[in-house]
């Protein structure tokens, strides 16, 4: 059976250094750890037997709570099987719990610390299984755009809200299309974002998946970086996963980036039952 590294995904705390990172292999298992941006350090939160869709998830600006849309297949369970939460980062213990019973919509974006917006057209009150007082659901906020009913209804709106730029859309052939991101680095760099929406995807890769470029206009340098399932600025740095590991490195000038370090290979990790501390 042919194997392939672990899947990473990222979501920043907006107003804090930590990280929530998403690492999942095989195909129905996934956990979260919480990722230390100041220090670079990772510790891990909780495993699921089932699939997390990481492109519908958020963190609060804070760093606090993860709102997250999870499918474990169960669909005579309470849950109906798929279903949102909000949890307290890094783990996945719900606080606030919503059943879904499909895989349309699911998951949301924080409005501030403790709002949210839950990404569910068809919400009804009797879908909610678990209340926080902690948490405020804002039925009152309409986002903005139409992005469609899976990934990119969160992941979109979450990539305009970090500051990146929707630069264009191009449907390739029936359920084949190419969506464009770009982000301004430091000394005239450009990180750009190839997400794809795609049936009958390449092997290892789900129906949605990222592609990386970076350019610089001003030296004329391009970098092909097809291996960069997930990127981002972070602070003066760039910091980007390939192939189950995630990398920093500094913007050293306009024509060149530097050094790469590793941070965390996150190949080795396997399934264990942890239990949250609340």
């Amino acid at each position: 059976m042919e194997t392939f590294p672990a899947r990473l995904h990222a979501v920043f705390a907006k107003d804090k250094p930590y990280a929530v990172v998403f690492r999942r292999g095989p195909s129905k298992q996934v956990c979260t750890l919480l990722w230390d941006r100041r220090k670079d350090t990772f510790k891990l939160g909780q495993w699921l037997k089932g699939r997390i869709y990481e492109r519908r998830t958020d963190l609060s600006p804070n760093g606090k709570y993860l709102i997250y849309f999870a499918m474990n297949g169960k669909w005579d369970s309470e849950t109906g099987g798929s279903w949102t939460a909000i949890s307290k980062a890094p783990w996945l213990k719900a606080i606030e719990l919503y059943r879904k019973g499909d895989c349309w919509d699911g998951g949301g974006l924080f409005l501030s610390n403790n709002r949210f917006w839950l990404n569910d057209r068809y919400f009804t009150p009797g879908n909610t299984l678990n209340k926080s007082s902690e948490v405020v659901r804002d039925d009152s906020y309409t986002p903005e755009g139409e992005f469609g009913a899976e990934d990119t209804g969160v992941y979109y709106r979450r990539l305009i809200r970090d500051g990146w730029r929707l630069e264009s859309h191009k449907d390739i052939s029936n359920w084949n299309s190419v969506t464009i991101f770009e982000k301004d680095l430091p000394k005239g760099w450009i990180l750009r974002k190839i997400a794809h929406e795609q049936v009958d995807s390449p092997k290892g890769k789900g129906c949605y998946w990222d592609e990386h470029e970076l350019m610089n206009r001003e030296s004329e340098t391009m970098l092909n970086l097809h291996k960069w399932e997930w990127a981002e600025l972070d602070g003066k740095s760039l910091v980007w996963a390939s192939k189950g590991c995630i990398y920093r490195a500094n913007i050293k000038s306009r024509k060149e980036i530097g050094e790469p370090k590793m941070l965390y290979d996150f190949n080795s990790l396997e399934f264990e039952e942890i239990r949250a501390p609340y």
